[in-house]
């Protein structure tokens, strides 16, 4: 095996007759507690689909929150201890997980969006607000969020992450029925073929004041006249009905609703395993915007969530 922190290429799947690189779930590791529970969820995901697992520790991860270190060797010393610390607990965990690891003389924010070009996921962990609130995003993860091109996992070190069941549903957030991004779709769809788990699909008509910042509705969920009902449970068996048939093991529990978009979409996921939102793509190399609901979702969810880009 090689030694921990030296680079070496992501494994090729055995017994195929052409071979074929597999795009690996890759989890970005500083250390933290949250970082772990990350690689942990990772690890899990990378079995159930099948997937190499690689690690990403990059020297310079929090420069601002970290004090400076005394020398270069220091540096060296505390990465190659988090990814060694990393890889004994994973493969003691999963001994048949295809794993590697890597160290990064780079900011985080640059190793992590390389990576991410070719990774079929990035996973990342994040403090939790409280024990009862979802994520807090740094500088960090609010760009890696906005700038990823594959889809970025939010994990947070707690229950709902550690305990994750087979049984447990994926809950997709879809805001334009008639112009569902397929790559969205076909994020979820996988998810939740891959748990063997039902997907529940998520569409709420905004109110007029929609929520655009952070505070959640707290009152009841709105109501849907018959005529509306029909109709939009006509354009979502529409919008659903190619990935039904891409994955027809996977069954699909639908929630309608009249509301805050942000509040329903966290009411209907709040016993899920893994809430999946959308990001649209930006031209713009510059800011940090992941849309409003997906802000605020990310900022009340206590489960992983799935932030997937899409144009």
């Amino acid at each position: 095996m090689n030694p921990p922190g030296a680079e070496h290429p992501l494994p090729t799947p055995l017994h195929t007759e052409v071979p074929v690189m597999l795009r690996p779930v890759v989890v970005g590791l500083d250390g933290s507690p949250e970082s772990f529970a990350a690689a942990n969820w990772a690890a899990r995901e990378a079995l159930r689909r099948e997937l190499p697992l690689h690690l990403v520790h990059a020297w310079l991860w929090q420069p601002v929150d970290v004090p400076a270190p005394d020398s270069e060797d220091t540096v060296r010393h505390w990465a190659r201890r988090i990814l060694r610390d990393a890889e004994k607990e994973l493969r003691g965990h999963y001994p048949d997980l295809p794993l590697t690891a890597e160290q990064v003389p780079a900011t985080a924010v640059t190793a992590l969006l390389e990576r991410a070009e070719s990774a079929e996921m990035l996973v990342l962990g994040s403090r939790g607000l409280s024990g009862l609130a979802g994520f807090l995003l740094g500088s960090v993860g609010q760009q890696v969020l906005a700038r990823a091109t594959c889809p970025v996992v939010m994990v947070r070190a707690n229950e709902q992450s550690a305990t994750e069941l087979p049984g447990d549903e994926v809950a997709v957030a879809l805001s334009n029925l008639a112009k569902a991004p397929g790559s969205l779709l076909d994020f979820a769809f996988a998810a939740a073929s891959a748990r063997g788990s039902t997907l529940r699909a998520v569409h709420v008509c905004k109110l007029p004041a929609s929520d655009y910042g952070y505070g959640i509705a707290a009152g009841p969920i709105g109501y849907l006249d018959g005529d509306l009902e029909g109709r939009l449970n006509r354009e979502l068996d529409k919008a659903l009905e190619p990935w039904r048939e891409k994955y027809p093991r996977v069954t699909v529990e639908r929630t309608i609703d009249l509301a805050f978009v942000a509040g329903s979409v966290l009411r209907a996921a709040s016993g899920a395993g893994l809430l999946v939102v959308g990001r649209r793509t930006r031209r713009s190399a510059l800011g940090t915007h992941i849309g409003p609901v997906t802000n605020a979702v990310l900022h009340h969810s206590t489960v992983p969530v799935a932030v997937v880009p899409h144009d």
